[in-house]
């Protein structure tokens, strides 16, 4: 996990940060009596999480960021956002995505103080997946404000969840699992948020391949690659069927998706350490539930509670 924090008043200063955190950018002050501007941020391999305020009016021009770039408005405002075909402005609750990786865009904040996430392109291809899991098709975002203000708040929900139960805890957050299942749920979150380019109906092939061999396969790579980070496609790629032609394996032939199946293997994992784990050697619920990927320690129990109709922390000292 990385952390950063920047707390300046002088414009020369806060450019060449942004463009070092960000890209090369230039920036200007229309309020020239004030100027500070305070940015922290946290980050793991293929997220970043910022939260930024700035006491001052400020144009900017940027290039491309090679990332799926969101924004959410706490106060202030965002004006006279451009890019290609684009021209928008924003305001306090609005959750958007500033631009396509690939290319430049503009604008001026007021006195604003957001949250910017920035996550790898390449996890929207591979929570999506394609047809041909050895020559993916990248996932595009083709749309930047939500679908529907409900998207936009559960997406604006899913950040925080993220800020809060992984990045708000190192030692959590540096847990190889942990990192990679995050990076997937918000990756998720953004295509269900977004209009997008990716196609998740199954083809008349996707069906025919969805057969009990492939799903063996599947089942097989999860069982041998569970304490390690898995995407759908790497799991379809294994199973040497398309992303679509998986998802519709687990669907008809076990009522769940692939990821839902490494949630239950990883989660048999977790019960048996904590069943054979001492306490007394510092062993906790938390520790265990963080190495196997959850990290919602209320939500891990209540998924516990489920399979196994008792506690973890009762497992743990009970044996």
């Amino acid at each position: 996990m990385e952390t950063l924090t920047f707390d300046s008043d002088d414009l020369e200063r806060t450019e060449e940060f942004l463009s070092q955190a960000y890209a090369r950018m230039r920036i200007g002050n229309g309020t020239p009596d004030s100027s500070r501007a305070q940015i922290h941020r946290a980050a793991i391999d293929t997220v970043s999480v910022d939260e930024l305020d700035l006491d001052f009016d400020m144009s900017y021009a940027v290039t491309p960021l090679g990332r799926i770039c969101l924004c959410v408005v706490h106060d202030g405002t965002i004006e006279d956002h451009v890019y290609q075909g684009v021209s928008d402005s924003f305001g306090p609750g609005d959750v958007v995505s500033f631009a396509p990786p690939d290319l430049s865009y503009a604008g001026r904040i007021h006195a604003a103080r957001y949250n910017i996430t920035m996550l790898d392109p390449e996890l929207l291809t591979q929570v999506a997946g394609t047809a041909d899991p050895l020559r993916p098709e990248p996932v595009r975002l083709t749309g930047h404000r939500p679908l529907s203000p409900g998207a936009g708040d559960r997406l604006r929900a899913t950040i925080r969840y993220v800020q809060d139960h992984v990045l708000a805890d190192p030692s959590v957050a540096d847990q190889p699992l942990v990192a990679s299942t995050a990076a997937q749920h918000l990756a998720a979150t953004v295509l269900a948020t977004f209009p997008n380019s990716a196609s998740t109906d199954p083809t008349g092939p996707d069906r025919q391949d969805a057969h009990p061999a492939a799903l063996r396969r599947a089942l097989a790579f999860i069982e041998g690659h569970a304490d390690r980070p898995l995407t759908v496609a790497q799991i379809a790629e294994a199973a040497h069927v398309s992303v679509r032609a998986l998802q519709y394996a687990f669907r008809r032939h076990l009522d769940t998706t692939p990821l839902g199946y490494v949630r239950r293997v990883r989660l048999s994992h977790a019960h048996a350490e904590l069943a054979a784990a001492d306490p007394e050697q510092g062993e906790t619920v938390t520790d265990i539930a963080a190495r196997w990927g959850f990290y919602h320690p209320g939500r891990f129990a209540t998924l516990y509670r489920s399979s196994y109709d008792r506690s973890p922390r009762r497992t743990l000292h009970d044996g």
